[in-house]
């Protein structure tokens, strides 16, 4: 039988929490990977997985991811996630969403949960009648708080462009094709600035009528989900899914650019040099998509206004440039200098390692 501590993406994790309530029928795991910076945080997923190993997998690497995030977005928390295991139906309830905030609270706070694929702010406010350890909560507007979505939008478009200045030597996407995976909250929002600011979209979902319906929005196309990443653009925006970096997605990848929403985008470690090697700029996936854990942070720990949330997301292009400067300097992949940065900031290592 293999353990936890056997699986490739088992990281040193602090805690592994296994959750089952016979009564509502709820099956979650909870991944608390670092507390060295504080509490640790991380949206929860709702999703139907094809078998628990791949539950484990996934909350095992983003949990890991989320220590790496809010570490380099400089926040006073650790790193966690969890993952709500649905079935086929794809149907959750009241009951499973309660006895899900009655597990987190349990925890006393070692965990702190918000938004992931497939939870809504309404699942969140079920959440905290059990718990206080949740955000991401509806606000007044104008206040910290509520759906990350845009705030994580706009801290990927930042980052777009960011990326656009350095490989292009352009300011601006205005006349640039940008090719996005994905239609959902974050795509959508990305989607919205990029088309504001003049650009050319290129939109794939797996759901192709929220595709059409964002690619109309925008004036942008609509390509089969196949073909998005392969598409002659100016950037490549995974914002979906993770694990689509592949050996084979990298060597048909037609961009300069790869910057996108998406948590764990490189299916390896390995990957990330792969497309260093081919000369396209990678943006580390949680480095960019950092605003809406940085809106969800300043919630939490009470700690700035919105105008201050803005702030920290401006500063996301700024700590992109900081890793590609090194990157070129040091010859190692934008992937890996970012990692290595993080795991020193979390105190797993030596940023010079």
């Amino acid at each position: 039988m293999q353990t936890p501590w056997g699986f490739p993406d088992f990281d040193a994790h602090e805690a592994l929490h296994l959750i089952h309530d016979e009564a509502t029928g709820l099956r979650a795991i909870i991944a608390v990977h670092s507390t060295h910076l504080g509490p640790s945080a991380g949206g929860t997923r709702f999703w139907h997985y094809a078998d628990d190993a791949d539950a484990l997998t996934d909350v095992l690497r983003l949990s890991r991811g989320m220590s790496y995030k809010n570490a380099m977005a400089g926040l006073p928390l650790g790193g966690g996630k969890a993952v709500i295991l649905a079935g086929e139906d794809r149907h959750k309830t009241p009951g499973q969403l309660a006895a899900f905030g009655t597990a987190i609270d349990r925890l006393g706070g070692q965990y702190i949960t918000a938004e992931d694929v497939g939870m809504t702010v309404a699942d969140m406010i079920e959440i905290a009648r059990k718990t206080r350890f949740v955000a991401g909560l509806p606000v007044a507007g104008g206040a910290v708080g509520g759906d990350p979505g845009p705030h994580t939008s706009l801290g990927v478009f930042l980052g777009i462009k960011a990326a656009v200045k350095r490989a292009l030597g352009k300011d601006s996407v205005d006349g640039l094709h940008i090719a996005i995976q994905g239609a959902g909250s974050v795509a959508s929002g990305v989607a919205l600035h990029a088309a504001a600011e003049g650009a050319k979209l290129t939109i794939a979902d797996v759901d192709a009528a929220r595709a059409q319906a964002l690619a109309t929005q925008v004036n942008g196309k609509v390509a089969d989900p196949a073909d998005i990443l392969s598409l002659n653009a100016d950037v490549v925006s995974p914002c979906a899914l993770g694990a689509i970096l592949t050996e084979q997605s990298i060597a048909a990848l037609n961009t300069p650019i790869v910057a996108g929403g998406a948590n764990n985008q490189l299916a390896t470690p390995e990957d990330g040099e792969r497309i260093h090697a081919r000369g396209i700029l990678y943006a580390p996936d949680y480095v960019i998509n950092a605003g809406g854990m940085i809106n969800v942070s300043t919630e939490y720990v009470r700690d700035g206004d919105a105008s201050l949330v803005r702030r920290r997301i401006e500063a996301i292009p700024g700590r992109l440039e900081q890793i590609w400067v090194e990157s070129a300097s040091s010859g190692r992949n934008p992937a890996a200098v970012a990692d290595a940065t993080a795991q020193a900031l979390i105190g797993r290592s030596s940023a010079a390692d």
